[in-house]
């Protein structure tokens, strides 16, 4: 009797445990994983096996200049297993006896691969013995292997290996990405290629668009940059994730007229004069500040990346980055510029990924200036100098986010900076370091709020990765705060006193949308019309756009108009100064769900509500 209690004690303290940590995942961002995580490579053995084979075809790639190809993979063996399971590796050498950097651990695989899929994907495996997938590859610098594992993820058997393939020309300049630079009539190109300084000099042939002609060329030089194992925090970037990142070139293209549309080719001109090109783009050069025209921003977080071969999926980790990608490249004309509000890849380590990413989007990011934010997964690292102590970079420390993709900050690894387009200013903030009332980055909050000149920039937009605002979050309603600690509290009388119209964040993987609201108060009983004095700011969670979903809490504040637990994005369009137009659009059809308009005319934002105007005196 007595053992049957311990047993039933047991039984209900694994429940509970259990209970415990399904409560943990479904309340806390860090659901999920990266499923190359799952793969404990290092644990690898080597059992070759004569019957075993992986024979991948074609053997060369790219012959007509592709960035991307579909590979056939043929693999078999005479003892089928469930636990059956195919990798790719880059560099194909990946099974070169080397020790893990600081593992003080006998030789084994240090390597991941950069993607993987189970043998029996491909139908009547398990039976026949034999299998065929087509998998996608892009043009990542080096030579690729394919490999046949047993034993599944977590005890790896290594048992037979392909002969490499290759791109035609691996180094080859790909994926280049758009950003808005320090002032509105410059732009920046960024792309990555395997051609360091001291054999190609790298730079960007561009001109304007002119009807029946090619228009007058230039030539702008680019700065080139990398990275090193040595710059990474931790593990698994030091170790199983390391992978190395070619080079990354950034070329500024200057004094460009707004508005106006501009062609724009990169180049890499080899010692001997000959050029190695990239593919042709155009993209149309920003308003100026306070300009009038038809102005539309998309907003969103938390994108991730996912694999069109359905390679790499573990728990569905990704399952909408796919459809957010496709959606905003199908409406490509109808937008202007992207904000990417942190959570990139959620590379978490696996700098493979990167790359990967930067193909994900590339559509995007070659035609409309995409700027980004800091996220948890891009910076996180105990004692790495960051606001938070944890794990979520998976030893980045921000290195790739601040090296493949530039944004117009004073200083890169301080992540906050302002973007002038049009009638709008955002202020860009770095949630990922201290915002408190007298950091450096409160001070550049208050001067980008502070300094903009609302007459002919009306729409004043704040945005962090985490949510500083509101956001009825289950794990933030467990904490009883609906925010980040000590968020809101030190920057609420700042977007009062400046009259920001809209907060955004992501980290919360849904969408929501508050009322106008200040110390918790809803200002005004309207949803979806706001026009006369402007008394408050509209707290907006657009992280949706393609990790994990995360639940709310169960209590809905009265602060919160809108709740949406699916995928999508944000557009804003301004119309002209006194009105603009929200819309929150889900990824799978396009199609909005929640919007507002906002009518508002200059002596609207100048009125003075609570804390939003020094004290005044009568007129004698």
């Amino acid at each position: 009797m007595a053992r049957r209690r311990d047993v039933a004690a047991a039984a209900a303290a694994l429940v509970m445990l259990l209970a415990a940590v399904a409560a943990a995942a479904a309340g806390s961002p860090e659901q999920g994983f990266q499923p190359l995580s799952k793969i404990a490579i290092h644990k690898t053995t080597v059992e070759m096996q004569p019957s075993a084979y992986v024979r991948p075809t074609p053997s060369l790639l790219g012959e007509q200049g592709q960035d991307t190809e579909w590979v056939k993979v043929k693999y078999g063996r005479t003892t089928p297993s469930v636990d059956d399971w195919i990798a790719v590796f880059s560099p194909a050498d990946f099974n070169s006896s080397v020790l893990c950097p600081n593992s003080g651990e006998d030789p084994k695989l240090c390597t991941a691969p950069i993607k993987f899929q189970y043998a029996n994907y491909s139908a009547n495996y398990i039976y026949w013995g034999k299998g065929s997938i087509k998998l996608q590859l892009l043009n990542q610098r080096s030579d690729f292997s394919f490999a046949l594992f047993t034993g599944g993820l977590d005890n790896p058997k290594l048992i037979a290996v392909s002969e490499p393939i290759s791109f035609k020309n691996p180094k080859a300049p790909v994926f280049p990405r758009l950003a808005q630079g320090k002032t509105h009539d410059e732009m920046a190109v960024t792309w990555t290629s395997g051609y360091d300084i001291d054999e190609a000099y790298p730079f960007v042939e561009w001109g304007a668009v002119v009807s029946g002609a090619g228009g007058q060329a230039a030539r702008a030089p680019a700065g080139t940059l990398t990275f090193n194992r040595g710059s990474m925090c931790g593990d698994p970037a030091r170790t199983v994730g390391w992978r190395d990142p070619g080079f990354i070139h950034t070329a500024f293209l200057r004094d460009l007229w707004p508005n106006k549309e501009y062609y724009y080719k990169i180049g890499h001109e080899m010692q001997d004069g000959s050029v190695v090109w990239g593919k042709n783009y155009t993209f149309r050069a920003p308003p100026s500040p306070g300009q009038k025209s038809l102005q539309r921003i998309i907003v969103f977080g938390d994108m991730g990346k996912a694999e069109r071969d359905g390679s790499n999926e573990f728990a569905d980790y990704q399952p909408g980055s796919l459809n957010t990608t496709d959606t905003l490249i199908n409406d490509l004309d109808n937008y202007d510029i992207v904000f990417h509000i942190g959570d990139l890849p959620y590379a978490n380590g696996y700098i493979s990924q990167w790359d990967q990413f930067t193909a994900q989007v590339a559509d995007i990011t070659a035609k409309k200036p995409y700027m980004i934010a800091s996220g948890n997964h891009e910076r996180t690292w105990t004692n790495s100098g960051g606001f938070y102590d944890g794990k979520d970079s998976g030893g980045e420390c921000g290195v790739p986010a601040e090296t493949y993709y530039y944004y117009p900050a004073e200083n890169r690894a301080k992540f906050w900076y302002k973007v002038d387009y049009g009638m709008f200013r955002f202020c860009i903030a770095d949630s990922e370091h201290d915002w408190r009332v007298g950091t450096e980055q409160y001070k550049f909050i208050e001067e980008c709020l502070s300094t903009v000149d609302r007459k002919h920039q009306p729409w004043l937009i704040f945005a962090a990765h985490r949510v500083l605002g509101y956001s009825s979050n289950a794990w933030y309603g467990m904490e009883g705060s609906f925010e980040e600690p000590e968020g809101r509290e030190h920057l609420q009388k700042l977007w009062q006193k400046y009259r920001v119209d809209i907060a955004f964040y992501g980290h919360v993987h849904n969408y929501e949308r508050t009322c106008p609201i200040y110390q918790s108060q809803c200002m005004t009983s309207e949803k979806s019309h706001y026009s006369g004095t402007m008394n408050g700011t509209i707290h907006v969670v657009a992280g949706g756009g393609g990790s994990h979903l995360s639940d709310y809490s169960t209590a809905i504040p009265m602060w919160s108009i809108y709740r949406d637990l699916d995928f999508g994005f944000v557009k804003l369009t301004a119309f002209n100064h006194s009105s603009l137009l929200f819309e929150y659009k889900k990824s799978s059809d396009g199609k909005v769900y929640d919007s507002f308009a906002i009518d508002r005319d200059y002596r609207d934002v100048l009125s003075c509500v609570h804390d939003s105007c020094f004290p005044t005196t009568l007129a004698s």
